[in-house]
């Protein structure tokens, strides 16, 4: 019988920590119009005038600080581990395929391994908890156009979210309670952030998003694709899970850029907000992420930790992501099982 095709597709990472090889991964990721999602001439002048020239060198020295001689970029690394483990998991009646949507392994060259191995469908997982255009959307809108010049496109079915699977949250949950959480005065979901435009384009009524007090409080028909709402929906379960109370946690949103609006509370903004009132230990998740990056080993250790000891504050604790996590892995399976 014929393999049934998994491709399992991740943001990306740079191929090496050099100025180059980060100067070619942030063209092809911020080039991307779902991810900057204005004019094309705009988003050239902006991506190739004045974000790359300026932010590469920089990001080349921060990755440097989380690369490993070993093992490489920390999410390339995870994700790997996520690979082999659920092909491990699945055996010979499939074929799992890892692919990066931006950078390497590609999009393109797993979909023509899975093309070859004449398998009888494809499941595509993108690994990003929550649905958001710029990610989910983005990997969704690549393998179309890829598969769109085949002659024979087999059965392709995409996962949307899984940003309240029972076993993620479980992990996530479990993750945190290991780091004692009721000896920190309080615990930060941080989310990766968007741009508020991209949040408000989710809403087909136009009237929802934005307009209405509490709008992410509760998943409804209006909001189920919001990438806000999904993301408090996901703080929500893991936090009930591990017991929290909902004055003891708070959900934010990390990694701004540029001077529009973005998604609120800035998780920057909150870290003084708690080091203000006193507060001297914090606990951070960072449910967006199925992989520990950047973003996570560095910038919520490193900028917003330093940023937190600055203000009187004392410590802030990463709770580490899926990784390879058992658990993690038995949601997978579930999600390629169908």
């Amino acid at each position: 019988m014929a393999k049934k095709g998994i491709l399992l597709v991740n943001l990306g990472t740079p191929d090496s920590p050099s100025t180059a090889d980060v100067r070619k991964y942030l063209n092809e990721f911020l080039m991307d119009p779902r991810v900057i999602d204005v004019n094309p001439l705009l988003r050239t002048f902006l991506v190739q005038g004045l974000i790359v020239p300026f932010r590469a060198p920089k990001s080349a020295k921060l990755y440097q600080q989380i690369w490993s001689d070993e093992t490489g970029s920390p999410l390339l690394h995870y994700s790997k581990l996520q690979h082999k483990a659920l092909q491990d998991r699945l055996g010979n009646e499939y074929q799992v395929e890892l692919a990066m949507r931006y950078q390497s392994p590609s999009i393109g060259s797993a979909l023509q391994r899975l093309k070859d191995a004449l398998v009888s469908d494809i499941t595509v997982i993108p690994l990003f908890p929550q649905y958001a255009s710029a990610s989910t959307g983005s990997v969704h809108d690549k393998v179309m156009e890829l598969v769109k010049g085949w002659q024979t496109i087999p059965d392709i079915s995409f996962i949307n979210s899984f940003h309240d699977d029972e076993l993620m949250i479980e992990t996530f949950a479990n993750n945190g309670l290991k780091y004692q959480p009721e000896t920190y005065d309080h615990v930060l979901f941080s989310f990766h952030g968007l741009p508020q435009r991209q949040i408000k384009k989710c809403d087909h009524t136009h009237n929802y998003c934005l307009q209405v007090d509490g709008c992410c409080d509760t998943l409804n028909d209006t909001n189920k694709f919001c990438y806000s709402a999904q993301s408090y929906d996901t703080a929500r379960l893991i936090a009930e899970k591990m017991g929290l109370p909902k004055e003891k946690y708070t959900v934010c949103f990390q990694s701004r850029l540029g001077n529009d609006p973005w998604v609120q509370p800035y998780t920057s903004q909150i870290v003084a907000k708690l080091a203000n009132e006193g507060k001297k230990r914090l606990l951070v998740f960072c449910p967006a992420f199925v992989a520990d990056c950047l973003e996570t080993v560095y910038e919520v250790t490193e900028e917003y930790g330093g940023e937190f000891r600055a203000l009187g504050g004392e410590h802030v604790q990463l709770v580490e992501s899926l990784n390879d996590s058992p658990m993690f892995i038995d949601a997978l399976e579930k999600m390629a099982r169908g």
